[in-house]
């Protein structure tokens, strides 16, 4: 795992950013998004000039956001991540925080376990170095920093990335809105 705590950060801004767009809920029209804090910032990777693609490229598929509705709301029930997410937790000690995080985490541990199936994209250790062949899966490796030319490219594993390769989501009932992540509740 990386040193920096800015890269773990990125990480969860990154994958909060992607499921507000899955859910549908970045940015209003006009509106824009809060900009990251500088530590989160990352440099945008330099890039040689760009060769016309021989064959068009097919358009991203439709994305269904009922699995991670679905997803999101077991995280919160098992976990209470979106209450953690949603608390200003500027007013409280780093020790709190800390004990909070500690049961968010073992609430979601257990959730992810128990629904997935998940396993690492690449098996090497983070910080080996390594080189990606021709032709190699750029939807599992994300190239940074100094990208230029073709493959093969050499560089350091920063992260090792995660693949599921089992989804067991309970099904839905009929009627059930998923868009509802957790039911208010009302004490009689």
């Amino acid at each position: 795992m990386s040193d920096s705590k800015s890269s773990i950060f990125d990480r969860l801004s990154g994958a909060v950013a992607a499921l507000r767009r899955l859910v549908g809920r970045g940015a209003a029209p006009g509106e824009h998004e809060p900009e990251a804090p500088a530590a989160a910032r990352r440099p945008k990777a330099k890039r040689g000039p760009r060769k016309p693609a021989a064959q068009s490229t097919p358009p991203p598929a439709a994305t269904e956001p009922q699995s991670a509705l679905q997803l999101l709301s077991l995280l919160q029930q098992n976990g209470r991540l979106i209450d953690f997410l949603q608390e200003d937790i500027t007013a409280f000690s780093d020790q709190e925080v800390g004990a909070a995080a500690r049961l968010v985490h073992q609430g979601c541990r257990q959730t992810l376990e128990e629904y997935l199936a998940i396993r690492p994209v690449r098996d090497e250790a983070e910080g080996a170095r390594l080189t990606l062949a021709a032709g190699f899966d750029a939807s599992a490796v994300r190239l940074t920093g100094n990208v230029v030319g073709e493959a093969p490219f050499t560089g350091t594993l920063i992260h090792r990335g995660w693949r599921a390769t089992q989804v067991r989501l309970p099904q839905v009932a009929a009627g059930h809105d998923l868009k509802i992540l957790t039911a208010a509740e009302v004490e009689l």
